[in-house]
């Protein structure tokens, strides 16, 4: 808001007055929000124009370059790297477990004995019944060719006629055994359930929505060309974290929501409980004596990349897991900061900010029951194996594996926490700051609309309303 606007009460302004004011009254909700005055802009520059010159001197120093070891010594995580052709279920058909030398991996009933497993006639007579299905290669230089692939009644696989495969190809093997099934093709059911998200985003969203859209793709490149293979590299995961946290929330809140002051205050918070969330992370998860390393993903990386830190590595997902929630909670309480001060240009700092934090409230809920129900759902696996245990919630919650999402959870939560009020404070202090500097020029500002003097008298406001009857 302008010095104009705040020196009149909300019931005086009207619309000729407003077009004279810079033509930005109370558009806020359909359009930028106010520009703040230039000394503003000068401070908020000053704060983050050197941290945005740390990020990209950070990116420069950390960027990754030369090939990968994996790639050199030929290594591989889970067989990622293995030659693949595309292939497809011709036909299906049961057979005989027994006939194809099968062997189920668990009795099909309580109480089946090995005979009825083998396919011969055993307790109530039945058979083990398999699955042939016939696969064809269908591209590649073998293209054309069959091979058969057996299916058991208890594999979570099954195969219909008809259904797009990626076979796993082998050149070294026998003749009979280089091809296999390696996964199922998705790639139709990805890419329309992508495009449908896409559409939904740009029909509701418009512009603001391509704008995110472009954000989405830089924000995943940063993260494979960046984060990634500098971490691979030997570089300390916390540090590559912040940086590419940092340049993705740069480039994400800057995209979507423009080059603006109201953008620059949801930086600003984030950028502290960012701060806040490393510094809790270090602190509990070396005092929790946690290692990182519980899942087979994690020891079989730690396994092919010793010199990679899995402590570090643990940090740097919090952080990563945090920064797009913090994103949107910073920006909901900056922009809910501007509206309500459109809305009330004479509220106090004080009530503006109890406004606001009343709003914070309702937000810290639902993100926070949104943040653990997200990591409770990701490990859900996990919990089962522990009910099924009938372990105790105090030996459950302790256990390493745990223990290590438990405390991502909470410190995830306080971050998210913090940023609500330290945001809301920071959007208080920019939006309200330009109310000071009207009382001594308000004079010289208040001549373009008519005369702040005469606003005082009240001479002013009837001079106007004067000179718009006879228009």
């Amino acid at each position: 808001m302008t010095a104009i606007q705040q020196d009149h009460p909300p019931e005086q302004p009207r619309p000729s007055d407003q077009a004279h004011d810079h033509g930005h009254g109370h558009s806020h909700s359909h359009g930028p929000a106010a520009p703040v005055s230039a000394r503003l802009r000068k401070i908020i520059a000053a704060v983050l124009i050197p941290f945005a010159v740390a990020v990209v001197a950070g990116l420069i120093v950390l960027w990754p370059g030369g090939t990968p070891d994996h790639k050199a010594s030929g290594r591989s995580g889970l067989g990622f790297d293995q030659q693949t052709v595309a292939g497809r279920v011709v036909k299906v058909e049961e057979v005989n477990c027994a006939d194809v030398n099968a062997q189920p991996q668990a009795p099909t009933e309580p109480g089946q004995d090995s005979a009825a497993q083998n396919g011969a006639p055993g307790q109530g007579g039945k058979k083990s019944v398999c699955e042939k299905a016939t696969i064809e290669v269908t591209s590649g230089k073998d293209k054309g060719r069959t091979f058969p692939e057996i299916v058991q009644p208890n594999a979570s696989r099954q195969f219909s006629a008809g259904q797009e495969l990626k076979l796993a190809y082998a050149p070294k093997a026998p003749k009979d055994l280089q091809y296999s099934v390696s996964d199922v093709d998705r790639s139709m059911p990805m890419a329309l359930l992508a495009g449908l998200f896409a559409l939904a985003v740009v029909v509701v969203g418009r512009l603001r929505g391509v704008f995110a859209l472009v954000a989405l793709a830089i924000s995943f490149g940063v993260l494979t060309l960046f984060i990634l293979p500098a971490i691979l590299q030997g570089s300390n995961p916390l540090v590559v974290a912040v940086v590419g946290g940092s340049a993705i929330m740069l480039l994400a809140l800057y995209m979507c929501h423009g080059l603006t002051a109201r953008t620059s205050v949801a930086v600003l918070g984030t950028l502290v409980s960012l701060l806040l969330i490393g510094v809790l992370g270090s602190l509990f998860i070396a005092w929790a004596s946690l290692t990182g390393n519980t899942d087979d993903q994690t020891g079989l990386v730690h396994g092919l990349y010793p010199n990679i830190e899995i402590r570090g590595l643990l940090l740097a997902g919090v952080i990563i897991g945090s920064l797009g929630v913090l994103d949107d909670v910073t920006v909901t309480q900056t922009s809910a900061v501007w509206e309500l001060r459109a809305a009330d240009p004479t509220a106090s700092r004080r009530r503006l900010y109890g406004a606001a934090m009343r709003i914070g409230r309702d937000h810290i809920a639902s993100v926070v029951n949104t943040l653990v129900l997200a990591y409770a759902g990701a490990s859900l696996p996990l919990l089962l194996l522990f009910s099924i245990a009938d372990s105790g919630v105090g030996t459950v919650a302790t256990s390493e594996i745990v223990a290590q999402e438990i405390v991502r959870t909470l410190v995830g939560s306080i971050g998210l926490v913090a940023s609500v009020p330290v945001t809301t404070a920071l959007a208080v202090l920019v939006v309200s700051a330009d109310r000071a500097p009207a009382a001594d020029g308000g004079a010289e500002r208040g001549a373009d609309a008519g005369g702040a003097q005469g606003a005082r008298t009240g001479r002013g406001g009837r001079g106007r309303r004067r000179r718009a009857k006879t228009r």
